[in-house]
């Protein structure tokens, strides 16, 4: 009877693909395809092989599949820091949903803004243990003039559009959620704005930008800028110059959840109250986003759609699949409006009188922002 382990008790040898053919009356081809490909096989044929595979105990040789198959079978996401927010954490998950059921294996790689890490990951495409990259960053590491999209391997975008010809990318539209973020403070009726931004070099920070700027120089509103960096601490920081303020804005916008996060927590500890006092609004969708007090109003991302549309477009290019045209693939991005925003203070007494006038409305509690790719 076979055995379970991963050895043969007679010779203490690795069992090998031959003795899963022998016992499972089939070819070695057929055991190959079982474990590669198995709807290609008859469900009686595959049945049978991957029982005798598990009652051997058959661990295939990965490195030599590869090396025969001339390829790794191994992605690298590329992020630009190791813990870089819950936002990209939803993201990679759902990357590596997509890859490992095409039997892919994902590596992680951040940079951290160190130049030997970027030199690592560039050595590792270049020695081809890598199929394929997915790059989070905005920028391809280049390093003593190699650069990644030199290296031969298809290379997918996800979040950041770069100056690359037939890049394939997957965004969301950045400008139009910052336009909808800053037009639910101004429809609230607040004139005063703070916006709490990203890195100042960075795609995203410079589309949301944008986008805020349309919106407020419509709306003739005052406003205010402060440099941030995506993080809880960011956030913080933002709070206390916002106290620091003799005037201070009843409205802020801020390019993540977590710097608003940061900055409620800071400004509440202070005594301000949200959203009484000033209403505040986050850009991800993150799920502690639900739970913090009040909750937080927020663009909602779809993370893990952009992931799996990401791994999707990378796998099409490692197949040879024809794309389906040059443009991004642009995904909506979602307002939810919860508890951390409400009617700007000096107008909050004059909508109460005028709500005791006029009937009350429903209004939606959610509104999607999207934009067809041009």
């Amino acid at each position: 009877m076979a055995s379970r382990r991963t050895r043969d008790s007679s010779n203490d040898r690795a069992v090998r693909i031959s003795d899963v053919a022998e016992a499972a009356g089939v070819s070695t081809a057929t055991v190959s395809r079982a474990l590669a490909f198995p709807d290609r096989l008859r469900p009686e044929t595959r049945e049978r092989v991957l029982t005798t595979v598990r009652l051997l105990g058959y661990t295939p040789n990965e490195a030599a599949r590869a090396l025969r198959a001339g390829a790794s079978r191994m992605v690298l996401v590329v992020v630009p820091h190791l813990y870089s927010g819950a936002f990209f954490a939803g993201v990679i998950n759902s990357i590596d949903a997509e890859l490992s059921a095409e039997g892919y294996t994902m590596i992680v790689g951040s940079l951290d803004g160190i130049e030997e890490k970027a030199r690592r990951l560039v050595d590792l495409v270049y020695a081809r243990q890598i199929d394929g990259v997915i790059v989070l960053t905005g920028r391809i590491p280049v390093i003593d003039g190699r650069s990644l999209r030199d290296a031969g391997v298809p290379i997918v975008s996800i979040c950041c559009e770069m100056d690359m010809p037939r890049l394939p990318t997957v965004l969301v539209n950045d400008e139009e959620c910052a336009i909808a973020q800053t037009r639910h403070l101004i429809d609230l009726g607040h004139r005063h704005l703070l916006y709490v931004s990203g890195p100042e070099d960075h795609y995203n920070e410079i589309v949301r930008y944008r986008g805020y700027l349309r919106a407020a120089t419509a709306s003739n509103v005052k406003t205010l800028r402060y440099g941030g960096a995506y993080t809880l601490e960011s956030g913080a920081a933002a709070a206390r110059y916002f106290l620091s303020l003799d005037r201070r804005p009843t409205g802020v916008v801020c390019c993540s959840d977590e710097m608003a996060i940061g900055f409620i927590k800071t400004v509440t500890g202070a005594g301000v109250a949200v959203p009484d006092e000033v209403s505040v609004v986050g850009f991800d969708g993150i799920e502690f986003a639900d739970y913090c007090e009040p909750t937080l109003t927020t663009i909602r991302q779809p993370h893990r759609e952009l992931g799996a549309a990401g791994a999707r477009a990378l796998l099409a290019s490692l197949q040879g699949l024809p794309r389906a045209g040059d443009n991004p693939i642009v995904l909506p991005g979602e307002l939810l409006i919860r508890d951390s925003t409400g009617p700007a203070p000096n107008t909050r007494e004059r909508r109460s009188n005028a709500a005791m006038r006029a009937p009350v409305k429903a209004s939606p509690r959610r509104a999607k922002f999207e934009r067809s790719a041009t």
